[in-house]
């Protein structure tokens, strides 16, 4: 075995009760109890294992696993370890962004490849007070990159000219920030027939304006929005790991089986404040999923979570990497990733379709260890 180390408060609701006399919506148990105010308390630790078992195997497989590399005062990775039948089976990186994953390869005529990966961390709830300005500096090369178009995330044309529009008349970086939130949040929805997490392709859902979708579209069109305007943001990639610990069902993990709930996050860097939490992909998750009905931004349910995840999130989730356009090492099959948040393989038919990991085949599984 190969081994590395990577580097709740109780309040009511009355909103959100008197939501339930008007529309006679069943709520979640524990949001009848407990206000969404996600803040920074205790660390909790997690330990995830992807399991990979590549179906149909033909030629030399190879497999890429996310690993939790993200390091940051709301992260601390500890440690991973693997196992399997790979005749390879190292760490590595994407390069420009630093995404970590584990990269598996098998020997040609291997019949039953298999790799598992275990990685152990701790989270932390995100919640920025905003009366507090803080001298945040950083590096001017690294906000550079973060203010970069990606293939699927143009900066110019049709978005640079929305985001123009969308921020008219904002003077500072929380201001542009905020028009634009409450722009996506005023004209994009949550689709559940997409696949996955989406695809975000912003300028598509610009030309087209079709502007349902996932996580990975919202949240891209708001970071691509944003960085526009010359304030940097960034997708973070990662997965769901628990239930909410305010009761609201679409914003945790349902069962301790994450092979599906994939789940990208946002951030904004603020001079006044520093790196900033952002979720408004969340906000439509709730608006749409929360109850049987599609309820409207301003239903309280949804009024409960939206200035929330402005500035915070909740530390049921674990973040992998911030990487786009993603060339995954010695991949001879398909092409660029426009992100890495899935584990992914290729046979010597080609790549595997990672959205489907009944057919791949993989499982991820969670466990919250208590210290």
């Amino acid at each position: 075995m190969n081994r590395r180390t990577f580097l709740r408060a109780a309040a009511a609701l009355p909103a959100v009760a008197a939501a339930s006399q008007v529309t006679g919506l069943a709520l979640p148990a524990r949001a009848q109890q407990k206000e969404f105010t996600p803040r920074p308390g205790a660390w909790r630790t997690f330990e995830i294992t992807t399991r990979v078992e590549v179906l149909e195997p033909t030629g030399v497989i190879r497999a890429w696993l996310p690993v939790p590399s993200v390091k940051s005062d709301y992260q601390k990775p500890l440690d991973d370890q693997w196992s399997g039948n790979a005749k390879v089976m190292k760490t590595a990186t994407d390069g420009p962004y630093g995404a970590g994953m584990l990269y598996a390869e098998f020997a040609s005529g291997e019949s039953a490849p298999v790799v598992e990966l275990t990685s152990r961390f701790q989270t932390l709830d995100r919640a920025l007070d905003w009366s507090k300005k803080v001298a945040a500096p950083e590096d001017p090369e690294t906000l550079k990159l973060w203010t970069k178009p990606t293939d699927l995330m143009p900066t110019d044309g049709i978005v640079h000219e929305t985001a123009l529009e969308v921020t008219k008349g904002s003077a500072t970086d929380v201001e542009k920030v905020r028009a634009v939130y409450d722009w996506i949040l005023a004209n994009t929805y949550r689709d559940p027939k997409v696949r996955g997490c989406g695809v975000g392709d912003i300028k598509a859902m610009l030309e087209t304006r079709n502007f349902g979708g996932k996580c990975g579209d919202i949240n891209a069109l708001f970071v691509g929005l944003v960085r526009s305007v010359g304030v940097p943001a960034r997708d973070i990639y990662g997965i769901r790991l628990a239930p909410s610990a305010f009761g609201y069902k679409a914003l945790g993990a349902g069962s301790a089986n994450i092979s599906k709930a994939q789940h990208c996050r946002a951030e904004v860097f603020l001079k006044d404040y520093g790196w900033a939490a952002m979720d408004p992909a969340d906000v439509t998750k709730v608006a749409r999923e929360e109850t049987s009905e599609w309820l409207k931004v301003e239903h309280p349910l949804v009024e409960a979570v939206r200035p929330k995840l402005f500035g915070g999130w909740e530390g049921n989730w674990v973040a992998f990497n911030t990487a786009h356009d993603v060339a995954l090492p010695n991949a001879t099959q398909g092409g660029k990733l426009g992100f890495f948040m899935y584990p992914q393989s290729e046979t010597a038919t080609g790549r595997r379709d990672s959205l489907d990991p009944d057919t791949f085949k993989y499982t991820i599984t969670t466990r919250e260890i208590k210290v």
